[in-house]
């Protein structure tokens, strides 16, 4: 019998990939959207799924029948001037619900995906770090297996355009005369979107062996490089005339200087990252180059 997964954000970057990876090795997907979101990252499998609107979470189960798995990867970040009672709504009141509901209907597994980012460096990370221990909270009573998903700074072609990966690549594609940046120390697991996405398929893969009522997962390549050297790379990769001016903007308050992720857990169930930081990115260059 297929197996039924239940994914939220399937509009969004992370979304749409896992939702077509789903597709490609015979899951059956089903999705919450919001009823203003775009679907052109989904166009091409938008017959293939099961779409419904967020208002619908409470009469969902009833409608779709049993759900093995629960994908949960919407999220707001807060960068469009939100209010932090709506951040919070976002990332811990809906995904609440969403539990609740998939408690009540029999769901298995909640994969969340989680920030790296300290608890108290935004709204985002702290309303991310509340709802992770409403997710322990349900797990302890073992009423669903709740899967934490740490994921570093994934990139990849058609992603966010205010994301600092895509930022950096676009403004080099475009060659606008000057970008402006910090120094440039803070050291990032930049991780390939493909990469990100067979960690997933992994843990859907070993689902039935892993008895866990909670765990995490942290999803990264394991190692690290500076934001200079990244957009040092993007700048040449590019062959970009845009003029690169670092330390023209000061860190940000509680900046991460490090940030990298422990596959060891990844890797005990046999995943390992397949693509190398330069082509994997010249790769996302090339496919971004197309669209502009």
């Amino acid at each position: 019998m297929r197996k039924r997964v239940l994914i939220t954000g399937i509009t969004g970057f992370l979304g749409s990939h896992l939702a077509k990876a789903l597709l490609a090795h015979d899951y059956e997907v089903f999705a919450l959207k919001r009823a203003a979101s775009s679907l052109s990252r989904i166009e091409s499998i938008i017959n293939d799924i099961n779409l419904y609107d967020i208002d619908d979470i409470d009469s969902l189960f009833r409608k779709c029948g049993k759900i093995d798995t629960i994908i949960h990867t919407a999220t707001c970040y807060g960068r469009n001037n939100e209010k932090v009672s709506d951040v919070f709504a976002a990332n811990i009141e809906f995904p609440l619900r969403l539990l609740e509901a998939g408690n009540h209907a029999g769901v298995e597994t909640f994969l969340n995906a989680d920030t790296t980012l300290n608890k108290y460096f935004n709204p985002y990370s702290l309303s991310k770090n509340q709802f992770l221990e409403l997710g322990k909270f349900f797990s302890m009573r073992k009423k669903m297996r709740f899967w934490n998903v740490k994921l570093q700074y994934i990139y990849g072609p058609n992603d966010d355009p205010s994301k600092f990966s895509a930022y950096v690549i676009n403004s080099c594609l475009e060659n606008i005369s000057e970008l402006k940046l910090t120094k440039g120390e803070q050291k990032r697991d930049f991780i390939h979107i493909d990469d990100v996405i067979s960690a997933y398929m992994c843990l859907l893969r070993e689902a039935d062996n892993l008895n866990n009522s909670f765990v995490e997962f942290e999803v990264g390549t394991g190692h690290s490089i500076s934001i200079r050297e990244f957009v040092e790379t993007v700048h040449r990769l590019t062959n970009s005339r845009t003029l690169l001016t670092f330390g023209s903007l000061p860190y940000r308050d509680g900046e991460v200087m490090q940030s990298k992720a422990n596959t060891t857990a990844l890797k005990a169930l046999g995943w390992h990252c397949l693509n190398d930081f330069e082509t994997a990115l010249n790769m996302t260059i090339e496919q971004e180059r197309v669209n502009i």
